[in-house]
Order: C-alpha cells, then sequence, then structure tokens
C-alpha cells in the first residue's frame, strides 16, 4: 500500500505535494507511485464570497485534511506553513518543514512598478490583511478590497484590471513556474512576511514513527527553528486571519534574528520588535518580541 500524501486541490498546494513527493522518492530511492497524492477539498477552498477572517480564519484550509489523518486516510498532510493554524487538534503534530523558499512579498500590477507609485485612490486587491495593512501604512489614500481564488485567478484579475493591483508571495509565484509575473520584489523591511511564508509545512498522527522515518531525511533543521520562532510569536499574539502580524525569523550563524510587525488593518498604527539570540533560544525569542508588542500596543490593538 502506497505512503500516502493528503492535499488541497489547488494548483500551488499541488505544486508543493508533488515537490514533496519528488524528495521522497529520491531520498529512499523509490518511484513517484509509492508516495500517493490524496485530494482532499477544504472548506477554505470552496469560500470565495468573503475573507476567511468573516468565515472561521486559517482552519478553513486545514480542517479536513486534519479530518484524513486522524481517521487513517492519509499518512501525512502538506500544507503551505503560513496556513498552519497556532494550535492544531491534539492528536496531530507539525513533523517538519521542507527547506524554505523565497519568503518575499511581490508586487504585481499593470499601472505601477512599486505601490508608491499608483495613482491616488487606486484599488489595490487582496486576500490578506497584513499586506492591506502594510499597503495602507505607505499609502493611506489607496483603496484596498477583497481579491481572492488562487493565485492564477488573482493575476488574471490584476491583467483584466479589475483591480489596479495585488501583492502575493514569491514563493508561490516560483513554485508556480510564475516568478516573472511579479512587477517588483518588496523589501522584507517594509513588508514584513506573514509567519511561515515560504515555507512547507508537514503534519502527521502524534508519535507516527512510520511517518518520522519517512520524512527524516527531507526535513530542513534551520527552516524548523525558524519556524519554531515566528510559531511562538504567533501564539503568545493569539494572531489569526484577523490580525495584521507579520514575523519572519533567519539564521545567522549560530543565532536566530527576529522581525515581528502588528499593524491597525487601515496601517495607520504599527509596532515592531526586533531581536536576536541563539539558535536553542527560538521559541523564547518569538515569545519575548510578542510581550515586547503587547506591552507597547494600546490595550485591543488586536481586536481592532
Amino acid at each position: 500500500m502506497p505512503f500516502k500524501i493528503g492535499t488541497r486541490g489547488s494548483g500551488l498546494a499541488l505544486a508543493q505535494a508533488h515537490e514533496l513527493q519528488q524528495r521522497l522518492a529520491a531520498a529512499h530511492a523509490l518511484d513517484a507511485a509509492d508516495f500517493a497524492i490524496e485530494i482532499i477539498k477544504t472548506t477554505g477552498d470552496m469560500i470565495q464570497d468573503r475573507a476567511l477572517a468573516e468565515a472561521g480564519g486559517k482552519g478553513l484550509f486545514t480542517k479536513e485534511l486534519d479530518t484524513a489523518l486522524v481517521e487513517g486516510r492519509i499518512d501525512i498532510a502538506v500544507h503551505s506553513a503560513k496556513d498552519l493554524p497556532t494550535i492544531l487538534p491534539a492528536e496531530i503534530e507539525i513533523i517538519g518543514y521542507l527547506p524554505r523558499e523565497d519568503t518575499r512579498d511581490v508586487w504585481i500590477s499593470n499601472k505601477a512598478a512599486h505601490p508608491r507609485d499608483l495613482p491616488e485612490g487606486a484599488v489595490v486587491g487582496s486576500a490578506s490583511l497584513r499586506r492591506g495593512a502594510m499597503v495602507k501604512r505607505l499609502r493611506p489614500d489607496l483603496k484596498v478590497t477583497l481579491l481572492r481564488g488562487n493565485v492564477e485567478t488573482r493575476l488574471d484579475k490584476v491583467m483584466r484590471g479589475d483591480v489596479d493591483a495585488t501583492l502575493l508571495a514569491l514563493a508561490g509565484l516560483k513554485r508556480l513556474g510564475l516568478a516573472d509575473k511579479a512587477t517588483a520584489i518588496l523589501d522584507r523591511e517594509e513588508f514584513v512576511p506573514a509567519v511561515g511564508q515560504g515555507a512547507i509545512g508537514i503534519t502527521a498522527r502524534c508519535g507516527d514513527a512510520k511517518a518520522a522515518a519517512a520524512l527524516a531525511p527531507i526535513l530542513d533543521p534551520a527552516t524548523g527553528i525558524a519556524l519554531r520562532c515566528e510559531r511562538a510569536l504567533l501564539r503568545v499574539l493569539d494572531g489569526s486571519c484577523k490580525t495584521p502580524i507579520g514575523g519572519f525569523a533567519r539564521i545567522e550563524g549560530a543565532d536566530v534574528i527576529l522581525h515581528a510587525i502588528i499593524l491597525r488593518p487601515d496601517g495607520s498604527q504599527f509596532f515592531e520588535a526586533h531581536l536576536r539570540g541563539p539558535q536553542a533560544d527560538a521559541e523564547s525569542i518569538g515569545e519575548a518580541a510578542a510581550r515586547e508588542l503587547l506591552t507597547r500596543a494600546p490595550a485591543g490593538f488586536l481586536e481592532t
């Protein structure tokens, strides 16, 4: 019986699942067919008419995959790490991550080379509160509107002129072979990435020795350290799709360096933290950054 990889059915999700499949096959000198891809439709894929924050948040992209794992219909599930909720079902754990892709956001527009160059009052489409808030931080006059759908759909809407611009993750474009669609790659200091952006996370049933053995040769420890830091930040902030939060951790020598930001949805106010410390303290660094932000921000900041 083949080892079963559960995934959503979008083009990007399948690209990530196939990357995982090929890495597993190469690591174990087996055929790709020995690692079967099972497509599971999630609630998040079916909701296209409103922001996910209004429908229940990040778990909408993982709930059905979690159920399939718990019921034993799949052996592992592959996710965009930024879609993983901060708290997982008790029976499930993140077993690790593939090597991280580029974490930066990109700007896509036929009308301007950068958000600074758009005409006053232009319309930017995005499904991300974080990206919308960062655009508004830079250009308060711009209008940000909801833009749902897969990567190709969003690109088409920009090309058709439904919106003047959008922002997407460079990692997703690269995995789809669409990196040439980017008008500009945005600076990480100005557009702080989402927690987990660019990383492929893999979940499994807790204590599943078969899954752990299969994945051990292909997991990336450095990405795991960075994600532990970022997810600790998010856990303390209790971040959800309703909260504009950015968090990017990188490894430099023996240290992990974290840049974190929280914003009001309209970009009118924001607070940042920069922390550095030993890799072994990655979670503590994330937690400390979150506490610093909570101390500096006014009461109720993350609920507004």
